[in-house]
């Protein structure tokens, strides 16, 4: 085969692999998919003639490329004003146009579940991803991180217990969840619709039936990144919520609209502030209740939805 051919061959094959395993390495699409264009480069002009295992060799490429990555955002990490949210990934609801978020929403990708991976180091979750997520052999993760089988056997059960509450992604019909606390599983349309009753409730100014849709211990998260204004911490209870959203709505009042669309994988919602694109927003939900709210808000993790 000519070296484009088998490139292109390449790129269609294992783009929607790599950008899954970026994109949950790093919690951002744009750094996931410069990665994953990085590494098909560097294929693309080196000869590998000694590569037996194209796959293993390409999960490599991006897992070193996204551990370098973290560790130069390290810093930034550690000044991060506020709450940390992972960029949001927006598609139409129930779209099946992009075979990477076909991908993606198949194996489950929501924001608790991406929060939940942040608190393992790199190596930690690049073994847990390649091995629980991914379904990779310990021989082809040890090939892939650098480390012995055993030592990747080790750092997988580690890992697991540190987010001991972390559904099976393979499975659908799973919520993610904080660790040690059990769900009562709601159906994609008993999601949407819950949703649609919170955004009814929110655009009526209708405070009991907003507190309604939500648990009484739910938490919102807002990402501003200190660039536009946003709660620096979580704000806890319905009550709160219901009254700091309401407190929005009031001062948005006539210029704010709201779209549904599928955020990570589950019914979310984008807004815009005078036809500009303001938020995304993306949900938790638990007993038909909505129990974690994720506004982001910066700028810079919207540059990419429409």
């Amino acid at each position: 085969m000519e070296p484009a051919e088998s490139a292109g061959e390449l790129y269609v094959s294992y783009k929607p692999l790599l950008f899954s395993l970026a994109y949950r390495m790093l919690g951002s699409v744009m750094d996931a998919e410069d990665i994953v264009q990085e590494a098909f480069l560097y294929v693309n002009e080196t000869k590998l003639d000694h590569v037996q295992n194209m796959k293993s060799y390409l999960c490599k490429l991006v897992t070193n490329r996204c551990i370098d990555r973290l560790r130069s955002a390290s810093k930034q990490r550690e000044v991060y004003v506020g709450p940390w949210l992972p960029e949001p990934l927006v598609a139409e609801r129930d779209s099946e146009s992009e075979p990477s978020l076909r991908y993606l929403q198949k194996e489950s990708i929501s924001t608790a579940y991406l929060l939940l991976l942040q608190q393992l180091s790199w190596t930690e979750r690049a073994v847990f991803l390649l091995r629980e997520v991914l379904q990779y052999e310990y021989d082809e993760i040890a090939e892939i991180v650098g480390k012995s089988s055993t030592n990747c056997r080790q750092i997988f059960h580690r890992a697991k217990r540190a987010v001991s509450g972390l559904p099976d992604p393979r499975d659908e019909r799973q919520t993610v969840i904080p660790a040690g606390r059990r769900e009562a599983h709601l159906s994609t349309e008993q999601i949407g619709d819950l949703i649609e009753r919170f955004v009814q409730a929110l655009t009526a100014g209708n405070l009991a039936q907003l507190m309604d849709v939500l648990s009484a211990d739910a938490v919102l998260y807002s990402d501003g990144g200190g660039k536009v204004t946003a709660a620096v911490r979580p704000i806890q209870t319905a009550e709160r919520i219901a009254r700091f959203l309401e407190g929005i709505m009031h001062k948005l009042a006539g210029s704010l609209s709201i779209r549904f669309a599928d955020v990570n994988g589950q019914t979310g919602l984008v807004s815009y502030t005078d036809g500009r694109i303001s938020s995304v927003i993306s949900f938790q939900t638990r007993h038909n209740r909505i129990t974690g709210i994720y506004l982001v808000l910066n700028p810079d993790k919207l540059k990419h939805v429409l």
